[in-house]
């Protein structure tokens, strides 16, 4: 299952240098994961601060 990242993102960038696969990017007012490219590994959420990045 891939990771998704809620609204209670608060756009830092934790998440997305940590991503072993680069599965995330910058959107408009928060990061956006690639579902395809996600391989699950939940790196991304460990590390954000706010706790914005759940699985699917």
């Amino acid at each position: 299952m891939a990771y998704k990242i809620t609204d209670a993102c608060v756009n830092c960038g934790a998440c997305e240098s940590e991503c072993p696969v680069g599965a995330i990017s910058e959107g408009d007012n928060c990061r956006v994961i690639d579902a395809d490219a996600c391989v699950s590994c939940g790196t991304c959420a460990a590390a954000c601060p706010a706790e914005a990045i759940v699985e699917e």
